[in-house]
């Protein structure tokens, strides 16, 4: 499949034809993806790490209401570039900084002359180090930035509730003051960034706060020891008053809020039924009832509802991969249309931003094995253009499809998850990298692009990602069973699917190793430490090595029932000692080779973390190889901090768990094209990459 860059004037195949896709649709190239790769019995060349890490031109881009511009971020070594453009030309018409060293966490358009951007940045104050979140204000038409909040101790991520159809003034909820828990509601003019009378003052207890589609604040939910609270009114004029209060664990009586109607009781909601999967629902806020279910699955939770001016368009679950459920008939044929067009059940295919008039639209469409494309859709002209290649350069034709598999727990409990085989390699005695992902909580592997997992399967390991216990998505009691078991029954589950794929002959049990970044970096760690004589290796990106810091860096960022519902989750038992599943508090005892890396910049789980897990294993048996990669966050966004990992991942494995040949010298030959000749450098990751002064 070849596809163009931004602008380029190359005519290829797909090029010429995505140009009509809605002129013709039934002469649009139909062939799946899949057809197009190469025979599976040939083994790919290794792949340059650059193209893995490579990121698009385009990251975050959104319409704006009239659909007549596209923002968008690129990031820049050290901060991030706000780029305004035309969808249709592709010309720039503005770029520029955010202040202050910020970079962006997500953005929403505020009418067509507006956009708030949310914000992570560090700042300095005394001798330490602090990571705020703050919002800001940009005008796109004179690349004026300012801050909406003024407060320089707001530590916690400001809740956009209701912004203005014209852009002019936003409903937003945060704390007043350093030391406050729970927010407050104020509505600011965006004009003049002017903070007016409280919209509603705080209500102990109360951390979320709801508006009707007129900004008028009518639900608030919280909750104060082990009950949940609900305040409502049933309009303006009313008084918020507590309705309802129920014990937490009452999971049948909780709801979502998605709309709620001005001058009405009624809107949408998530909404479980009874015991069953969580449902979409027409629901009364009045007395907290359901009306009518709008979606639903036997088997898959309903996480997603698309509306427009109150109408309900569609609904999506999770399954293996995004399903959409088109309730709106035009929608819904054009969503078909298109899908079968790019490549039928081959293709997932995503609408990121539509117009206020549903005439231009950004579509996302790829797969498992392929990063995907973004484009732009002007109905109006019916001509579709490339906006963007996700990982421009990367031939997605030598990547390979993961595949869903489950095994069984030791305890009997059933685990999902995906099984990628590298390209041209017998299916047999492989080498195995276990990838657990981050959270733990609420957060699950599917079916999609995945850079580090492609990367790993085309060095040759085969790579095997579980939902372990406590993953989301799954339904409620799984997600309980993994209550106090980090570093337990979690990490139980990782060598069960060791286990599994050793008993299906699939993997050399000899040759495994634990790869992973946030939570998916402590469970590498914790793998090595608490069962060394399974793994022969670990690397870990911005993992937790100190339960008890961790949780006392949290605080900061929830409310004080929150901050208590976490610490029970992870720790489970009161009695539980944290330190006992910590890496650094046994980083002494580390006998297996272990990457170390984090970024100087991680907001999330903080480098020192980092530095005290190095501490801990100065006098190890096998002191760990660790990477410093400077200015990076918590996750990739620069292509420059991926490659450096991807780096040092490929070095790491060729000398601990290499998926090729080793000559009677006991040296790493890897099989590769001639034609990549050089793309596998060696790094000297000895202590850190320093090149750029924190």
């Amino acid at each position: 499949m070849m596809i163009l860059t931004w602008g380029s004037n190359s005519k290829s195949v797909l090029h010429s034809l995505v140009m009509s896709v809605l002129v013709v649709v039934a002469q649009l190239w139909t062939v799946p993806l899949t057809a197009q790769q190469p025979n599976v019995g040939q083994k790919p060349p290794f792949l340059p790490t650059s193209h893995f890490a490579a990121r698009s031109v385009i990251r975050d881009a959104e319409l704006s209401p009239d659909g007549k511009t596209i923002t968008f971020f690129r990031d820049g070594n050290l901060q991030t570039e706000f780029i305004v453009a035309d969808p249709a030309t592709g010309q720039t018409l503005r770029q520029f900084l955010l202040p202050e060293g910020f970079n962006v966490l997500s953005y929403q358009w505020a009418g067509n002359d507006r956009v708030l951007i949310s914000a992570l940045g560090m700042v300095r104050r005394d001798r330490y180090r602090y990571f705020l979140r703050r919002l800001f204000v940009a005008s796109p038409r004179t690349g004026e930035v300012r801050r909406v909040i003024e407060d320089p101790f707001l530590a916690t991520d400001a809740n956009i509730l209701h912004v203005a159809k014209d852009g002019t003034w936003a409903v937003i909820a945060h704390p007043h003051a350093e030391k406050e828990t729970y927010p407050s509601v104020y509505r600011y003019d965006l004009t003049t960034g002017q903070q007016s009378a409280y919209v509603q003052p705080l209500i102990e207890g109360v951390s979320n706060w709801y508006t009707d589609d007129q900004g008028t604040v009518r639900l608030g939910i919280g909750r104060v020891k082990d009950q949940t609270e609900i305040w409502y009114r049933s309009s303006a004029q009313d008084r918020l008053t507590l309705v309802d209060r129920f014990p937490n664990d009452q999971r049948a009586r909780r709801f979502t809020p998605v709309f709620i109607e001005a001058g009405s009781d009624l809107g949408y909601a998530f909404k479980r039924n009874g015991d069953h999967r969580q449902a979409l629902h027409r629901f009364d806020f009045g007395n907290r009832s359901v009306v009518s279910t709008m979606a639903e699955n036997p088997d898959w939770d309903i996480t997603g509802a698309w509306l427009k001016d109150g109408e309900l368009l569609g609904a999506s679950y999770m399954d293996d991969v995004r399903r959409r459920v088109w309730f709106d008939p035009t929608m819904r044929s054009l969503y078909t249309e298109i899908k079968a067009a790019l490549g039928g059940d081959a293709i997932q295919l995503s609408f990121n931003s539509v117009s206020d008039d549903d005439q231009r639209m950004l579509l996302w469409a790829g797969n498992a094995s392929d990063p995907g494309v973004l484009y732009f859709l002007d109905r109006s002209t019916m001509a579709m253009r490339e906006l963007a290649q996700l990982r421009p350069g990367l031939d997605f034709r030598q990547l390979v499809a993961p595949k869903p598999i489950t095994y069984t727990a030791r305890d009997g409990v059933k685990i999902a998850g995906y099984l990628t085989l590298p390209r041209g390699r017998e299916p047999v005695g492989l080498p195995l990298i276990i990838h657990p992902h981050g959270g733990p909580y609420g957060v699950r592997d599917s079916l999609r692009y995945n850079d580090e997992v492609q990367f790993l399967a085309n060095r040759g390991y085969a790579v095997l990602q579980p939902n372990f216990r406590g993953s989301g998505g799954y339904g409620d009691a799984f997600f309980d069973l993994g209550e106090g078991e980090i570093g337990r029954g979690m990490q139980d589950d990782l060598d069960d699917a060791m286990d599994w794929a050793v008993s299906e002959g699939i993997v050399d049990p000899q040759r495994v190793c634990v790869i992973g970044g946030s939570y998916g970096g402590y469970a590498a760690m914790w793998s090595v430490l608490r069962n060394p004589e399974r793994y022969r290796c670990a690397a870990s990106w911005a993992g937790v090595t100190d339960w008890d810091r961790q949780l006392k860096h949290d605080r900061r960022f929830l409310t004080r029932y929150d901050r208590r519902q976490f610490r029970d989750k992870v720790r489970g038992d009161e009695a539980f000692r944290l330190s006992s599943v910590s890496p650094a508090r046994l980083g002494s005892q580390l006998n297996r080779p272990l990457l170390l890396a984090h970024g100087t910049r991680d907001g999330i789980v903080l480098f020192s973390q980092f530095e005290e897990m190095q501490k801990a294993t100065r006098k190890a048996p096998t002191p760990p190889t660790t990477l410093i990669v400077h200015a990076a966050g918590h996750s990739f966004t620069r292509e420059r901090d991926q490659q450096l990992w991807f780096d040092a991942l490929d070095q790491f494995l060729a000398e601990h768990n290499p998926a090729d040949q080793i000559d009677e010298n006991g040296v790493f030959t890897p099989e590769r094209d001639d034609a990549m000749d050089g793309f596998f450098t060696p790094l000297n990751i000895g202590s850190s990459v320093n090149d750029k002064v924190d």
